[in-house]
């Protein structure tokens, strides 16, 4: 397994409140049809509620977000998100799409409460999802946030939990193959 980057370095993306998977992360009808090529849903990536995001967003942007993000056990948006390279940080988010995100390999901090005091769209941030540590290069400041759970942190460097249960089943057949 190639190394993980646990840091991103990029520019936040600041979302507000009650941010909804269908029709707020992506379109409704890619959650419908249950889409999960990536590069029919990076384009697609909040155009509903930011027009344009996709090209604007780099690797390493995060995503700062309200409460109760992406409502719902959905993942094109989760997939996209991977795709593009992103981490999440959010006041709050349903266990459904935490899990989901998690299963898709995003990396997240949640829950919060207050993250949207400490930033603006476009400054530039610095995250460990691994330690926690929240900078905003920005405004020179930092914070300590809860780490993406040591128990976790497997299945989101494999990519998810397709990723994790390949390695998982891989080292489980060459165990019994010996």
């Amino acid at each position: 397994m190639s190394e993980f980057e646990w840091i991103l370095r990029g520019r936040c993306h600041k979302f507000g409140d009650d941010v909804a998977h269908a029709g707020g992360i992506v379109p409704a009808h890619f959650v419908t049809a249950r889409e999960t090529d990536p590069e029919v849903l990076k384009p697609h990536l909040f155009e509903e509620i930011r027009s344009g995001f996709a090209a604007r967003c780099r690797p390493g942007d995060i995503v700062v977000a309200g409460k109760r993000f992406g409502m719902g056990p959905k993942v094109p948006g989760y997939i996209a998100m991977r795709a593009l390279g992103l981490g999440l940080v959010c006041e709050s988010m349903p266990v459904q799409a935490y899990r989901a995100a998690l299963g898709e390999g995003v990396p997240v901090l949640a829950p919060n409460p207050g993250i949207l005091d400490l930033c603006d769209d476009g400054d530039l941030l610095e995250v460990d999802f691994a330690t926690g540590l929240f900078v905003n290069q920005t405004r020179g400041t930092r914070i300590g946030l809860a780490p993406i759970p040591s128990i976790l942190r497997d299945l989101v460097a494999r990519g998810g939990t397709a990723g994790w249960l390949s390695h998982w089943w891989q080292r489980e057949r060459g165990a019994a193959d010996a």
